[in-house]
């Protein structure tokens, strides 16, 4: 496993590393964590650091308790959507956590809201805490659904399901938000950090790095490609991937019951 690096300093989150693993921490807690004072162009650095960081195999997302992210900061009062700025865009932040190399596990601990629950649904994997509340509620702040909310959507869950999502603006629980396929899991809100830090270890440790980002990437891309362009896309990884080391250090791995050694990043 790659030496822990220095770790970069941020006002609005906190980033650790262990073993593999880097936890994006939003941390503005008084304001349940909004999306605010910078922290747009924090995180989308703190995601910049750690895909170019070697020591970090995968990432966790989450907030400081008592919630995930509240959505965008309603601070400016009625002024909150009506002063956009030269350089305004709705995609969320410049860098979606699906096109980091590493997967992204969203530990969603608490309630998200708007943009904090559309950020999380840029992430890989999405682990929800059952009695917090979620929902795409911007059509009832007079806008719509941002950070390509009307893109992932669809995909994930459907047409019908992301209609209800997106054109009621209601809230639900982390039962139905499950349900309805945001997540994977459903656990009590003190369980759904450590499971997913628990998912991501395990991948830090037994997944060859190469091979999770080219499968991330194309996962990702299938979105838009036809069933023969996805085959051709296989077939060319495997031919890449065939070329490591690590393809005959999982299989030696295997057979010696032990844990691999990954020599690619």
């Amino acid at each position: 496993m790659p030496s822990r690096p220095d770790l970069p300093s941020y006002r609005t989150l906190n980033i650790d590393v262990d073993t593999g693993v880097a936890t994006i921490t939003l941390n503005r807690p008084r304001q349940r964590n909004a999306v605010g004072d910078g922290m747009r162009d924090e995180l989308a650095d703190a995601y910049r650091w750690c895909d170019w960081a070697d020591a970090v195999r995968a990432v966790v997302l989450t907030g400081a308790p008592p919630a995930f992210c509240a959505g965008a900061d309603l601070s400016a009062g009625e002024r909150t959507f009506t002063d956009p700025g030269p350089d305004f865009s709705a995609a969320g932040i410049d860098v979606p956590a699906w096109s980091l190399r590493k997967p992204v596990i969203a530990a969603i601990n608490g309630h998200a809201i708007g943009l904090g629950l559309t950020l999380a649904l840029q992430c890989d994997i999405r682990i929800f805490a059952a009695d917090a509340s979620y929902g795409v509620v911007q059509v009832r702040r007079g806008m719509v659904g941002d950070a390509y909310a009307h893109w992932v959507l669809p995909r994930l869950v459907g047409m019908s399901n992301a209609a209800e999502i997106l054109l009621t603006g209601a809230t639900f629980d982390g039962h139905r938000a499950v349900a309805l396929g945001l997540g994977s899991r459903v656990l009590d809100a003190a369980e759904v950090l450590p499971a997913a830090l628990e998912s991501a270890h395990d991948i830090a440790v037994n997944a060859a790095p190469a091979s999770v980002a080219a499968s991330k990437r194309l996962l990702w891309e299938s979105f838009d490609l036809d069933r023969a362009e996805v085959g051709a896309r296989e077939t060319a990884i495997h031919l890449e991937l065939m070329r490591l080391d690590d393809a005959k250090e999982g299989v030696r791995a295997y057979l010696e019951r032990r844990p691999p050694r990954w020599s690619g990043s």
